[in-house]
């Protein structure tokens, strides 16, 4: 992976490099970005420029052996750790090396949904045990194979508890020549004690233009769809790349039918819908129209505080939240956007879609048509 690979984040990239060129590179370092921004590939990028044999002035060279292993992930000195589905409490993240190896090189920007279908955990929890902790303490141990630097890049120390403590000693004295690089999405879910002892390092959420442009060279979306899927993913690549590779539902249809059958409150459309047509989108597809809806419900939340000209949609979807915006209020907006998240949620974890959207329906109808709020508060909803 090389800087020039990865999307935007110039400033970032720039850093990271003077970092390197003036031989002040900081043992731990926290790389911290909402999901979806790169911060993943960032450090991997990094990694293999450190390690580069022929270091060019702004990025690797990209053919050294040194960077030919990087590219396939299996240079000796490179180490990972990531969250995983241990099935035993002895069990390492080295028992899924070839997975993350595969998954990361096909998703650069993967979340923790992606790894957890591209291993097929269902809803099992993740975590990082105290056996891999003892594991990285042993791979740590050892001498450099062929470079100068060993570097151990963590995927979302969140997931570390408290046997992370077990980690202390080695993240404050590292080995000669050891770097940590942690990948990680809430700062306030990682251990303090592990937070204290690193140098953050903020990468801030990708620009549309720069989501849209990646859209078109490279996965060869029209601009017009790609500045639209760019503005609905919120800075989030995967999300932009799970958009554009659906199948050719017309969500915009689609959501739009929903809505006017629960606001017309006529129960033999919205459960036909709920039953057929929304049951069977699969799961992907699901997951998408549901991104679509919360998207949706901001713009409305937009247009309904007076100020339409933030609003960027395309003719349709302009029209419809225009129309649509009559019969709601920023609360009604809210409490939909909230029922959208968490059936999110729930088909993540396996829900069976038939009862989840006839219940969604339900309460979508509850919401809009009978002004029943549900009671829950909704305020994380524009974070």
């Amino acid at each position: 992976m090389q800087f020039k690979d990865i999307v935007g984040q110039q400033a970032v990239k720039d850093h990271l490099i003077k970092m390197v060129q003036d031989q002040r590179i900081s043992h731990a370092q926290l790389f911290l970005s909402p999901e979806g921004s790169g911060s993943l590939a960032m450090a991997v990028a990094f990694a293999q420029y450190i390690c580069c044999e022929n270091k060019q002035e702004n990025d690797s060279c990209g053919v050294c052996s040194s960077c030919n292993k990087y590219q396939k992930l299996i240079h000796p000195d490179l180490h990972f750790s990531y969250p995983f589905f241990a099935k035993s409490s002895s069990e390492n993240a080295l028992t899924y090396i070839e997975d993350w190896r595969k998954a990361f090189l096909q998703h650069p920007y993967l979340s923790l949904d992606e790894w957890r279908n591209h291993v097929g955990a269902d809803n099992k929890q993740a975590n990082i045990n105290i056996a891999e902790c003892h594991s990285i303490i042993q791979k740590l141990s050892l001498k450099p194979f062929e470079s100068e630097y060993k570097i151990l890049i963590m995927w979302l120390p969140e997931y570390l508890d408290k046997e992370g403590n077990a980690l202390l000693k080695i993240i404050e004295e590292p080995p000669h020549k050891t770097l940590f690089l942690l990948v990680a999405q809430n700062q306030d879910q990682i251990l303090n004690t592990i937070l204290s002892r690193t140098q953050i390092v903020k990468i801030p959420k990708q620009r549309n233009e720069d989501v849209a442009r990646y859209l078109v060279d490279k996965l060869q979306v029209s601009e017009a769809k790609a500045e639209q899927i760019a503005y609905l993913s919120n800075g989030n690549i995967q999300h932009a790349v799970n958009f554009s590779q659906s199948e050719e539902n017309d969500f915009h249809e689609t959501m739009a039918n929903w809505l006017r059958s629960c606001y017309s409150n006529k129960g033999s459309i919205f459960i036909g819908l709920a039953e057929d047509d929304l049951a069977k989108l699969g799961r992907e597809n699901q997951k998408n129209l549901l991104r679509y809806g919360i998207n949706l419900m901001r713009e409305c939340i937009l247009f309904l505080s007076g100020t339409p000209g933030l609003v960027h949609l395309p003719e349709k979807e302009l029209e419809f939240i225009s129309n649509f915006s009559k019969v709601l209020d920023v609360g009604k907006a809210e409490a939909i956007a909230n029922e959208f998240e968490k059936a999110h949620y729930h088909i993540e974890r396996n829900a069976n879609p038939k009862i989840l959207f006839l219940d969604l329906s339900l309460s979508l109808v509850k919401i809009i048509k009978f002004n029943t709020l549900p009671a829950t508060g909704t305020q994380h909803i524009l974070t």
